[in-house]
């Protein structure tokens, strides 16, 4: 976005339900997108939706832990466009049941899945981000700070990485790095649960609409966790971004 050679954008897990709209948001602002993520056969089927646009790139990556995040920074640094922002969309799939009817272990593991992950992008991305001009922006996904019955696991690891991101934030300030996390308070409706979706529910095009904004706007809020309204009344465009406002009316969430 500055200089001769513009910058560009990566969502981690963006061939994901939540990930693709965050992509398909940032496409049709005209920004440039490079999607990382572990599966080949998806990272392809997303470049085939968008017509193998010139402005989507694909890598096949992955934070899962501190090993596979520092692979992947050595890969970003090394490549020709300069790295101006990352939208990390993470998370394992939901499973039902309760936490007392559950071993330990069914914690630790989604904790390990869902929020030791973004610790891991976040402590090799953000020095990468810290060479931006200007300073670049790092955002997580999140789900509201409250309990969902029946994913008492689900709800603790939306807790942590609440806090996780709030420490980033602070932590980051240093390197230059704006760190949110954007809480999406209701449940998200993507292409696979469209048929069950209520009227209430976000659709993930939005949620990067609104992610759009908070990573591209002039302004930007103070505070680490900003929620996201349903919907938003136009798409970001190449044309509109300069006139956006902070902070962004929200509610709503999670991928």
């Amino acid at each position: 976005m500055t200089g001769m050679v513009q910058s560009e954008t990566a969502v981690i897990g963006g061939a994901g339900n939540v990930g693709a709209g965050i992509v398909a948001a940032l496409l049709d602002a005209g920004m440039r997108v490079l999607v990382i993520g572990r599966d080949a056969a998806k990272l392809d089927a997303l470049r085939a939706e968008h017509g193998n646009s010139p402005l989507l790139d694909t890598l096949q990556g992955s934070v899962a832990d501190d090993t596979s995040a520092q692979a992947l920074a050595t890969e970003l640094a090394q490549r020709p466009r300069p790295l101006a922002a990352v939208i990390a969309s993470l998370g394992s799939p939901l499973k039902a049941g309760r936490l007392l009817d559950r071993q330990v272990t069914t914690l630790r593991r989604r904790l390990e899945r869902d929020v030791l992950p973004h610790l891991a992008a976040a402590r090799h991305l953000l020095p990468l981000l810290s060479e931006t001009d200007g300073g670049g922006r790092y955002l997580l996904l999140g789900s509201p700070l409250r309990a969902w019955a029946a994913h008492g696991d689900i709800s603790i690891a939306a807790a942590a990485t609440r806090m996780l991101a709030q420490v980033l934030h602070e932590e980051a300030k240093p390197l230059g790095v704006r760190v949110h996390l954007l809480s999406i308070e209701q449940p998200v409706c993507t292409p696979g649960r469209a048929k069950d979706a209520c009227p209430e529910w976000i659709r993930a095009v939005d949620v990067g609409r609104a992610a759009v904004s908070l990573i591209v706007g002039p302004g930007q809020p103070g505070q680490a966790v900003v929620t996201v309204s349903r919907r938003l009344h136009a798409a970001p465009s190449a044309d509109r971004l300069a006139g956006l406002h902070f902070p962004i009316p929200t509610r709503e969430i999670s991928p």
